[in-house]
């Protein structure tokens, strides 16, 4: 599944490939930070690298559709 995060200060936004099982334990990660229950969010991407991203400097996180899910356009 593709994880998008839009940083301030940043004219580009993060996209991550992450894994398909890792959904639901993403998105508590994503409302702890965004909720001020943790300052960092870390992620681990589906070949093993880790991202941290200042949970105060997340402006919108977008979850896409899991690898099974429907994708339209060139490569899909």
């Amino acid at each position: 599944m593709d994880l998008r995060i839009g940083v301030s200060r940043s004219s580009r936004e993060l996209t991550i490939e992450l894994a398909d099982s890792d959904r639901d334990a993403v998105r508590q990660q994503i409302d702890d930070a965004l909720n001020g229950t943790t300052a960092v969010l870390w992620l681990t991407d589906k070949r093993g690298r880790s991202f941290a991203v200042q949970a105060a400097n997340i402006l919108y996180v977008e979850l896409g559709l899991e690898e099974g899910g429907r994708r339209i356009g060139f490569g899909g």
